[in-house]
């Protein structure tokens, strides 16, 4: 099992995250530069500017462990691996890029294959979000840390969820009844993971599709507020598959059964 303290590591990523933050806004005041990718989903100089500025700061703390991010090809034909980070500089590309508030930015650690601690900022919102540990989920507000406690508002009467699309499958309809949802809100990127953490919504369900990179931070900010997820099968949700490619997901705040 590796050994790092992740309390200490994440917390000194926190100023950081913050940096990356303000430097993504001031970037997009000015005007971005925008490029399609090959896999025809866009990237902009900010995406590229925050990546460099986190993971300069992860290598500062942490050399030893590999970076699997969504803007570079390091460390991407690896395999088997059970100890690294996994980070998307923007999450919401598209968001971002339309002067929209919901795009994050995102540092999951990954230990033996299991979300151990993440970070994710909202910049447009300044809304901080980080864990590292089992009941150690925060937000930063007005400089001090607030535990999250993902069954908070948990009305089981009227039980919301977020949702990737205001047009739900029927795989996911089918799921909704089985859980008694009763309401449900359109949101885009990781910011899902969070407001389900801090008992604002109360699950999230989605068929297979992104990446491990789009996840990793918000499972580790959802599990240690005491939320879950699982496959559509229920199966744990582990990292480091082939392709980084992420099963179905049902994510739950603690007390939805």
């Amino acid at each position: 099992m590796l050994e790092i303290n992740t309390k200490q590591i994440i917390e000194s990523l926190i100023d950081t995250f913050l940096k990356a933050g303000k430097i993504s806004l001031e970037l997009r005041k000015k005007g971005l530069t925008k490029k399609i990718k090959s896999d025809n989903t866009p990237v902009t100089n900010g995406d590229l500017e925050v990546n460099e500025i986190i993971s300069n700061k992860i290598i500062e703390l942490t050399p030893n462990l590999p970076i699997i991010s969504e803007e570079t090809s390091d460390n991407k034909n690896m395999n088997d691996l059970k100890n690294f980070w996994l980070i998307d500089p923007i999450d919401g590309t598209n968001d971002y890029v339309n002067n929209l508030e919901e795009f994050t930015i995102n540092a999951g650690l990954i230990i033996e294959k299991k979300p151990a601690a993440g970070l994710i900022f909202a910049p447009a919102k300044n809304r901080m979000f980080y864990s590292y540990g089992e009941n150690l989920a925060f937000e930063l507000k007005d400089g001090k840390s607030i535990k999250l406690n993902s069954s908070k508002n948990l009305n089981k009467n009227e039980i919301k969820f977020v949702s990737y699309s205001n047009k739900i499958k029927p795989e996911i309809e089918k799921i909704y009844k089985e859980l008694n949802v009763k309401k449900y809100v359109r949101m885009k990127s990781s910011l899902k993971f969070c407001v389900i953490a801090a008992g604002e919504y109360d699950g999230y369900v989605a068929e297979p599709r992104a990446f491990e990179w789009d996840i990793a931070a918000g499972h580790a900010i959802l599990k240690h507020a005491g939320g879950s997820i699982v496959d559509f099968n229920g199966n744990e949700v582990l990292y480091g598959k082939k392709n980084f490619k992420n099963p179905s997901l049902i994510l739950k705040s603690k007390n939805i059964s």
